[in-house]
């Protein structure tokens, strides 16, 4: 929503039509339904921004999803690990590459690859989410060491505990960890907090900082004493 104030933005789905919908209403995006960890979707997603626009200024990686169960690693499924790694790390790289080669055309371009605290986080009770984005971290950096020559701009959004939907069967559990000190800042992160630190990449604010790792958690990174 933020990004939708003064950018035409261009938003994709998998499953939640709703949502979509929703957005597209509220904001004026226009709406995809593409499955980002699949081949053929990221082709025809690229295909059809390329027929329809003549340039791309900013890629948003934020598709990802959680796990369907959270279970000990030691009994957690292949298939879990599959498709979460498919989805949060496997789409968003590809597309990154083909979005890269668009931009250095144009010679110019950012992205934003949006991981989470869990790149660094040991939560063994959900243990292929926390691979996905710890392989998400190094693809930003080298996305940003291979691009920063043909001036795309590439950064790192780590969230931490953001109220989303993906938190929402623990959320009470958060909120108590955070009343009792979990976060140096007490209180839980709220999407708009996302949103202003991709509106300030969006506007070429932080065009000198390519790689640059910006967390956005309240404090939860702070190695305390």
């Amino acid at each position: 929503m933020e990004l939708s104030k003064s950018h035409l933005v261009v938003a994709t789905y998998r499953e939640n039509q709703e949502a979509a919908e929703s957005l597209r209403q509220e904001t004026g995006a226009e709406i995809i339904r593409s499955d980002i960890g699949s081949s053929r979707d990221r082709d025809e997603l690229v295909a059809q921004l390329r027929a329809n626009y003549t340039s791309l200024d900013l890629l948003v990686n934020n598709a990802g999803i959680a796990p369907r169960e959270r279970r000990d690693m030691l009994e957690a499924t292949e298939s879990s690990y599959d498709e979460l790694l498919r989805t949060n790390l496997k789409g968003p790289h590809f597309l990154t590459q083909q979005i890269a080669r668009w931009m250095i055309e144009q010679r110019r371009g950012r992205i934003v690859f949006i991981t989470s605290i869990s790149s660094y986080t040991a939560s063994t009770n959900r243990a292929e989410y926390c691979i996905s984005k710890a392989g998400l971290s190094m693809s930003a950096a080298l996305f940003a060491l291979r691009l920063a020559a043909d001036n795309v701009q590439v950064f790192e959004i780590r969230p931490g505990i953001v109220r989303t939907d993906m938190i929402a069967a623990v959320e009470k559990s958060y909120e108590d960890k955070i009343a009792a000190g979990l976060l140096p800042q007490r209180r839980m992160g709220e999407p708009q907090d996302v949103a202003r630190v991709i509106r300030a990449i969006a506007d070429g604010l932080l065009d000198y900082s390519t790689g640059q790792v910006i967390d956005v958690d309240g404090g939860f990174h702070i190695r305390g004493l």
